[in-house]
């Protein structure tokens, strides 16, 4: 094979819009014959491509297409991120580079037989057959009947080949030789599996002479007049052209040049109104679906229709946890309504371009879509980028040749409104001419490339992971200070609308920080959004020799190089399940925004869509006083456009004074009105609450009890030596102890990148001991009824330290009191993971039920998402299930709980104190977090399936927390969720309840 040629393939036409046709197609999916040799020099030249029979003792067999052949037992898939896996030296890939050989013999369809004939394209006056290949990965060498028909380069690019007069009636044979590296994988580093393969659909399909092969219909709005205007570009050698038709506009104009159809209703994320319009000959007919919007760029901001829009968006891979990049309409369709269902109005197409069906979905769904070219070679960049194709004049047709590909493609789509060079390639010439091209080819969109830092030759100012202060400076730098020097190239930038094209990096536990990012996205007009990195994590799915279903990532497949986890970094698992962050981001994003006033006479509504006004939504309020709803209602709807406020009053109901013991609670919720095409009637938008903590009972108390087997106080026995607790109800107990670690996520383990330096904040905490703490008692004594206990923890090594005094009373025979006071000692220099109370009952988890912030557990810099309530949770749903297990069970701002074990109940009352945790909803109130092992345990498992409940309930009550941040990828923890020790207390009423109906 020739693939160590760094340029396009050969053979291939001329690229072209994808059209909806009614000329005849026929599918060339399905069973294929194939085998794998382990590399070019070993791949057998034995006629294959024609032979009558294909002898499975040459080791063929059979395969679907599309696939990929290492997910179909044939080799293994390999992740890495930056690292190529293989040296760099281009254009020659590695020497062990599998080859997969498919074969297929087919007969034409009836419908296509007129396309068929021994006089080739004479038989059909001009018509052609074309052969279209959607994506193959990583070069592929094509013959039809014996005769090379070409060769492709681009692996998510679409190469259409002409097999007129190859093609006969029946027993057609289809070679297609596949390389698993190339000269083109060197341009292909794209963060993601590399997975060889046919692994989009093959297709035959008919060109009629005097039918349309190309056609452009760009669809302008004047946001001044409303008018719309269509220019139409249309290839074809029909006698007098083509004919282009709007019905519902009333148009029928020859399809050539400006075409003005009047009053439109404008395209957009928000509305997405497509009008059908098809261009005819008398031989073909093509559907489009237009939607009519203007983009561009005023005074910096960037404007849809004329109006300011915020793209409030996510990074999307293609991936399926079985198929890989296999494409699935419904699999694709249910992605975008949980987009939209979420408030997600954009998608990047990192890092290349999606099967073609997604963009009739984000047309008819509504997105914004920034469309990337299949392009990045970020694995030069640890070589210095040198050699770097993209300022290599050598590599300059296979870069112009990926662009053009890339936007012929999908030009009519409305929900374009960006085109991206690529991702992470560095700079250079090639760029610059590709940049060039699309400037010239198709100015009514942006051009976006990340990796232009001056962006001279881009429309936006783009950026990944800026820390919020940065963001917030460029925000507004519009204006240039007096005495500030300026370069020209920055000026031009700063007339650059700015986004971050990935940001909040969603690695396991995160990503932390969504609300700061927010409040500054919202002061600055020019600052157009932000696309979360990313949406699903990347992990393949193997089953083991006993039938366990397992995800795996980087390195479980026996990869040499390999990054690990970092390809499970999504806001939904690779089945899609909703992570935590997901409702961070739906809040975050909300179109509406509901704040009420602590004294609960109104509540501020903001509408935050860019083009709609409020017609389409219904408010309402509930009250919820100790987990009962007291009050509830609609209320009216004011009368907003786009990006405007009011104040809505609130009933009396609402915020009269209301005796509560826990808690009293206002939510107010923004539903959708009427059924949308993504979401059903009542569907939540927004929602918004104001808490007031309640007065707690704090119950009288009797003295405790010294007994032959120890302390008594109430339910709990306690070590008259140690103070420990031995049982608890009659329960066998451990603690409580002071805890000062977590299981470490993922963004515990990385290095800020404002941090390089530093370690990460796992190994400080590692250094600091904190994972080893051990306690010393200090004394047990009985002071006025009560047993106090004073110890101190500290990590073996260093002298810094946590007193605590634990003081209980007893209250009844099935309740104790139980105040905790803790003081650090010493010098501590490093933050704490968390500060809090530790114990564990002899008795499985079953459940928990929490009136506090949830139902899904946050840090104190996530849980935008989450509400204050009573939420049940059942065992399953007490830890996120991540495939790489770590730290990620609290839920913050409890002020009461219920711990169902296998023994009967624990309830616990925050009846006072002061903890530190500053998503408290009001007042005091703790992150409680309930685990079904050990925390060293669930620290050492690498995936899911290792996590092994011990029978046990591992409770922690923890008074501060510290943030996770996105370290996997830009900033850490901000500042104020840094958790510095300091003094904390806290008063508990656990009551314990061994009602025989609960136990088991």
């Amino acid at each position: 094979m020739d693939i160590a040629r760094p340029g396009p393939g050969t053979g291939a036409l001329a690229p072209r819009a994808r059209l909806r046709t009614d000329a005849p197609e026929q599918s060339l999916d399905g069973t294929w014959s194939f085998r794998v040799s382990p590399s070019p020099r070993h791949a057998p030249d034995d006629g294959w491509e024609v032979a009558e029979r294909l002898d499975p003792s040459d080791g063929w067999t059979t395969i679907p297409v599309p696939s990929h052949w290492v997910l179909e037992g044939h080799g293994a898939p390999a992740y890495s991120n930056v690292q190529f896996p293989f040296p760099v030296d281009p254009p020659f890939p590695p020497e062990d580079n599998p080859v997969g050989d498919h074969r297929l013999t087919f007969d034409v369809d009836a419908d296509l037989l007129p396309w068929v004939g021994p006089q080739g394209a004479d038989a059909i006056a001009g018509g052609r057959a074309l052969l279209r290949f959607d994506g193959v990965e990583s070069a592929a060498e094509i013959t039809l009947n014996g005769t090379w028909v070409g060769s492709t380069r681009g692996s998510r690019l679409t190469h259409e080949f002409d097999v007129t007069a190859l093609l006969r009636p029946h027993g057609n044979r289809l070679a297609v030789r596949v390389a698993q590296f190339s000269d083109a994988s060197y341009l292909e580093d794209q963060d993601m599996w590399w997975l060889p393969g046919i692994f989009r659909s093959v297709t035959l399909l008919a060109a009629p002479s005097g039918g349309v092969p190309d056609v452009w219909v760009r669809a302008d709005l004047d946001p001044q007049t409303g008018l719309g205007s269509l220019t139409v570009t249309a290839r074809t050698d029909a006698p007098g052209g083509a004919v282009l038709r709007v019905p519902e506009l009333g148009v029928q104009a020859p399809a050539d040049g400006v075409i003005p159809v009047g009053a439109v209703e404008p395209w957009s994320a928000e509305h997405p109104r497509l009008y059908e319009a098809t261009v005819s000959t008398p031989t073909e007919t093509v559907r489009l679906r237009l939607g009519f919007r203007r983009v561009e760029v005023r005074a910096a901001v960037l404007l849809v229709n004329g109006a300011p829009i915020r793209l409030a968006g996510v990074n999307r891979h293609e991936h399926h946890p079985e198929r890989g990049r296999v494409h699935d309409l419904a699999w694709a369709r249910a992605e975008l309504l949980a987009m939209k269902q979420h408030n997600i109005n954009a998608i990047r197409t990192s890092h290349y371009p999606p099967h073609p069906e997604l963009l009739e979905l984000t047309d008819e769904l509504g997105f914004w879509v920034i469309l990337e070219n299949d392009l990045e070679t970020h694995g030069f960049e640890l070589e210095g980028w040198q050699r770097n194709p993209s300022d290599d004049p050598v590599w300059r047709e296979a870069y112009l040749d990926r662009i053009a590909r890339t936007v012929h493609r999908d030009k009519n789509h409305a929900s374009i409104v960006m085109w991206s060079l690529g991702n992470e390639a560095g700079t250079g010439c090639n760029l610059e001419a590709t940049a060039r091209w699309v400037h010239a080819f198709d100015p009514s969109r942006l051009v976006h490339y990340e990796g232009d830092p001056q962006s001279t030759y881009v429309d936006v100012y783009s950026q990944m992971y800026a820390p919020p202060d940065e963001v917030e400076a460029i925000g507004g730098e519009l204006a240039v200070p007096p005495g500030e020097d300026v370069t020209a190239a920055q000026l031009h930038r700063r007339t650059l609308p700015y986004l971050q094209c990935e940001y909040a990096h969603a690695m396991g536990h995160g990503p932390g920080g969504l609300v700061e990012y927010e409040e500054i996205f919202d002061r600055y007009p020019r600052i157009a959004g932000a696309f979360v990195w990313e949406w699903v994590e990347h992990g393949l799915a193997v089953v083991d020799e006993s039938g366990r279903r397992t995800l795996t990532y980087g390195g479980d497949h026996g990869e040499r190089v390999h990054d690990g986890n970092f390809v499970i970094d999504g806001l939904v698992s690779p089945d899609r399940e909703p992570r935590p962050a997901l409702l961070d981001v739906k809040a975050v994003m909300a179109p509406v925004r509901l704040r009420p006033t602590l004294v609960r006479d109104r509540v501020a509504v903001e509408n935050r869509y860019d083009a709609l006004d409020l017609s389409h939504v219904r408010l309402s309020w509930s009250r919820t006083v100790d987990g009962t709803v007291v009050a509830s209602g609609d209320l009216p709807v004011p009368e907003l456009g786009p990006r405007s406020s009011a104040d809505v009053a609130l009933p009396d109901a609402a915020g009269d004074p209301v005796p509560s013991r826990v808690a009293d609670v206002l939510t107010v919720l923004a539903v959708l009105a009427d059924d949308a095409p993504w979401a059903a009637a009542g569907h939540e938008l927004a929602f918004g609450e104001d808490v007031r903590v309640g007065r707690p009972v704090v119950p009288p108390t009797v003295p405790v009890l010294r007994g032959t087997d120890g302390w008594s106080a109430g339910p709990a026995l306690l070590d008259p030596l140690t103070g420990d607790l031995l049982t608890l109800g009659g329960v066998a107990a451990q603690g409580p102890t002071v805890g000062l670690w977590r299981a470490p996520t993922d963004n515990d383990r990385a290095r800020a990148w404002a941090e390089a330096d530093l370690p990460s904040w796992s190994e400080r905490w590692e250094q600091a001991g904190l994972d080893r703490a051990v306690r010393r008692v200090l004394d047990v004594a009985e002071r006025d009824g009560a047993l106090v206990v004073r110890t101190r923890t500290a990590g073996p090594m260093h002298a810094a330290a946590i007193d605590a005094t634990w003081t209980w009373r007893a209250v009844s025979p099935t309740a104790v009191l139980l105040d905790v006071d803790l003081e650090p000692v010493g010098r501590w220099e490093v933050p704490l993971a968390r500060l809090g109370i530790d114990l564990v009952l002899d008795a499985a988890p079953l459940g928990l039920r929490v009136a506090g912030r949830g139902p899904q557990p946050s840090a104190p810099d996530t849980g935008a998402g989450a509400r204050t309530g009573w939420h049940q949770l059942d065992a399953d749903a007490l830890l996120v299930p991540h495939v790489r297990p770590q730290e990620q069970a609290a839920r913050p701002g409890t002020l009461a709980a219920v711990l169902r074990t296998a023994a009967g109940t624990l309830g616990i009352d925050v009846v006072g104190g002061d903890p530190l945790h500053p998503r408290a909803p009001g007042g005091p109130g703790l992150a409680v977090t309930v685990l079904p092992l050990d925390r060293a345990d669930l620290a050492a498992a690498r995936h899911a399936h290792e996590v092994r409940a011990d029978g046990r309930s591992h409770v922690s009550l923890d008074l501060g927390q510290s943030g996770v941040g996105t370290a996997t990828c830009g900033p850490g923890v901000l500042p104020r969720y840094v958790l510095h020790a300091r003094p904390a207390s806290v008063r508990l009423l656990l009551t314990v309840d061994l009602d025989p109906q609960v136990r088991g």
